[in-house]
């Protein structure tokens, strides 16, 4: 009961940032910078939802992103109004041409539908390790995507989907963001994530309990995908590709992969620093100074921040540890030190 506890408390700390952000960005920010802060926490819902798999199984997953497409599309296709699916998606397979389903009967039927995907994927997954397994979440990736560029008549391939509802908010993003977290941190500290990491360490293959954490890592990013798709209105298979799937995979490398504070960490530094770049992309002027354009310089960013982490700090910002589990541990020891005097 009191690692559970302790558990709930990191959790807290780490939801408490988040809720701060969100409070902040309502309070006082533009609707522009609103606007960043939801996709940011969108980020964080999906990268969360990437360190359950990765940090707990121990294996590089390259296909979260799908989960989140699959998501996406599902609650687009449900909720959007008829009059705009006559023209959009007359021949939207399985009747969905006439039906238009609520909200929130929308949102679950799109996290089911994720979850049993995952579920029958990862049910061939698990009994992969190491370099396959990886491989076999890319190819999901890929096939993911390949689906959704060519079932025209369901999602209009390469076309985006429009007329979606915006319906999420800001306050219903940083909820689910919190959520995930003390999902995530409780997964992580309970006795499936401590077998799962033990066995992933000395090479054992606990089919039951990856299988868990890879359909629980769906479901986060599934959630990620709906709120997406109610927020921007707008979907296109590049939504859902590699761009997003490396910026999250750099999140979470950046912040340490194996603990929930790194995800959050990873997260925010990461989404400060792509803003930056991406407006010193565009050639502001600074000072007085015109700076030139440099298109591409956030790819250059991503790329360069991978490589200085891998160097300088190969288990990202926070490592294994959780924030909390650090200040207790340097707590201690201060007092272990005031004692020794």
């Amino acid at each position: 009961m009191s690692n559970l506890v302790q558990s709930a408390k990191g959790a807290l700390l780490l939801g408490a940032i988040v809720a701060l952000i969100a409070v902040a960005a309502t309070l006082f920010a533009e609707p522009f910078y609103q606007r960043i802060v939801f996709i940011f926490m969108v980020n964080l819902i999906a990268v969360i939802g990437l360190q359950v798999f990765m940090g707990n199984a121990g294996i590089t997953n390259y296909g979260h992103i799908a989960f989140m497409g699959i998501a996406a599309y599902t609650v687009a296709i449900l909720v959007t109004p008829i009059a705009i699916k006559k023209t959009a998606l007359a021949n939207a397979p399985f009747g969905l041409a006439g039906m238009e389903f609520g909200i929130w009967t929308s949102v679950a039927i799109a996290l089911l539908v994720t979850v049993v995907i995952a579920f029958l994927v990862g049910s061939m997954l698990v009994r992969q390790t190491g370099t396959p397994a990886s491989i076999a979440t890319l190819a999901l990736l890929v096939i993911v995507h390949v689906v959704i560029m060519n079932w025209v008549d369901l999602t209009r391939g390469p076309r985006a989907i429009y007329g979606v509802p915006v319906k999420a908010t800001l306050g219903w993003a940083a909820f689910c963001a919190i959520a995930a977290i003390f999902v995530a941190r409780l997964f992580r500290d309970s006795r499936w994530g401590l077998q799962l990491r033990a066995a992933s360490a000395m090479g054992v293959r606990i089919k039951r309990l990856r299988l868990a954490a890879w359909v629980l890592s769906a479901a986060l990013l599934g959630v990620a995908g709906v709120l997406f798709s109610l927020f921007v209105g707008t979907i296109s298979p590049r939504s859902f590709y590699f761009d997003l799937t490396f910026l999250t995979l750099a999140m979470l490398v950046v912040g340490g992969v194996y603990s929930v504070s790194g995800a959050v960490i990873g997260s925010v530094v990461m989404t400060v620093g792509f803003e930056i770049t991406r407006y010193l992309e565009n050639g502001p002027s600074l000072a007085g100074i015109k700076l030139p354009e440099m298109f591409g310089l956030t790819g250059v960013f991503l790329g360069v921040t991978i490589v200085l982490c891998m160097i300088l700090r190969p288990h990202g910002l926070v490592g294994g540890d959780e924030i909390d589990e650090i200040w207790r541990r340097r707590s201690q020891d201060r007092a272990a030190g005031g004692d020794v005097s």
